[in-house]
């Protein structure tokens, strides 16, 4: 028997995002033991979440069977006061794709125009399709993301313009003060999204808070996640922060309860933990290091990351993603995104950079 037809025309072609592979999933697919097999595909934290994060996560489990607090007062208040902006000033997602989402509601539909780079987060294109509206993909610039090209795609019709920086899948990042002035470029009449998922790993961001604060322009929202360097993907928490106008409208597509209690409490206690922040960020940079040394080495074409991952050029990326993956290291391969020939490697451990380097080199063609 058939399904009803979906009244979403767009439903019958949109793509299904394929995450990373879970440990367990490739440990019964390969018959492999869970403890042999490592996981660098999902630009997870490697040092695993805060235990401050841990303890306030098991002291709400005795109230799992209360509702959350929809507004979530505390973590909001605590965030407007690390940011220096107003609590009215913060949109709360489950995961940042869940505001990615929010904006799909508020501006995208049939006829509307959505611009990004060529190489950007699979979720921009599927949300746009998902609401009906014309997705215009940008030719990168050197793998990253051309400004002029993008601002010349705005037309009339453009109603969403999305930016990550640094950007997922490459890994590259946009000059401050070309990237703000991009923005006070941008018309009035187009939201600009600046996806900053990977934010802290940058020595000197570009304050898109204070542009935010001073309330002009208001068509930018900041999108950040407690999934990189927090280490807290599993809990599934994003923010937006921007005018509280554009706040406003945003919170009337969110859902009640959207962010559970243990969540809750586990980005709350994150937020202070700067000891576990400093650490992901060192070994971070020394991950990044030993990579892009090993790469050169090789001579094998990589892209300098300013986040925490690192895309490398390996010839057949299909090939080498399954034959790393059947010696127990999982990494993404970059077909999806149109880069067939390379595959993204998650910052690890320094063991396990190694482990990956070495089963790197057993594969290669």
């Amino acid at each position: 028997m058939k399904i009803p037809p979906p009244v979403n025309p767009g439903l019958d072609t949109l793509p299904v995002y394929v995450p990373g592979k879970p440990i367990e999933e490739v440990a019964r697919e390969l018959g492999l033991a869970e403890r042999d097999i490592i996981k660098l595909a999902s630009n997870e934290n490697p040092l695993g979440p805060s235990p401050a994060a841990l303890a306030a996560m098991q002291q709400v489990l005795a109230n799992i069977n209360l509702y959350p607090d929809g507004n979530a007062f505390h973590l909001r208040k605590r965030l407007a006061e690390r940011l220096g902006v107003a609590p009215n000033n913060l949109l709360l997602g489950n995961g940042s794709n869940e505001i990615i989402e929010f904006v799909g509601h508020g501006y995208m539909a049939p006829g509307a125009d959505v611009v990004a780079s060529q190489y950007c987060f699979l979720v921009y294109p599927l949300v746009t399709k998902l609401f009906g509206a014309n997705f215009i993909s940008v030719p990168a610039k050197d793998h990253a993301h051309d400004l002029a090209a993008m601002r010349a795609a705005i037309t009339p019709e453009t109603r969403v313009v999305f930016v990550a920086n640094p950007n997922n899948p490459t890994g590259t990042r946009l000059a401050n003060d070309e990237l703000l002035k991009f923005a006070r470029d941008i018309p009035p009449h187009v939201l600009l999204v600046v996806d900053e998922a990977y934010i802290e790993f940058l020595e000197s961001p570009p304050d898109f808070i204070s542009v935010i604060r001073d309330g002009t322009p208001a068509n930018i929202l900041v999108l950040r996640t407690f999934s990189k360097i927090f280490g807290l993907a599993g809990l599934r928490i994003g923010y937006g922060v921007g005018h509280a106008d554009l706040v406003a409208a945003l919170e009337k597509v969110r859902q009640p309860f959207n962010l559970n209690s243990i969540a809750q409490a586990g980005a709350l206690a994150a937020l202070d933990d700067v000891s576990h922040l400093q650490s992901t960020r060192a070994n971070n940079a020394a991950g990044l290091k030993y990579f892009a040394t090993a790469f050169r080495e090789l001579k094998l074409e990589y892209i300098p990351s300013h986040a925490n991952f690192i895309l490398v050029k390996v010839g057949n990326g299909q090939q080498v993603y399954e034959g790393m993956q059947r010696l127990g290291v999982i990494v993404r391969p970059m077909g999806a995104y149109k880069l067939d020939e390379w595959v993204r490697i998650t910052i690890g451990k320094a063991e396990e950079n190694e482990r990956c380097l070495s089963t790197l080199r057993q594969t290669l063609p």
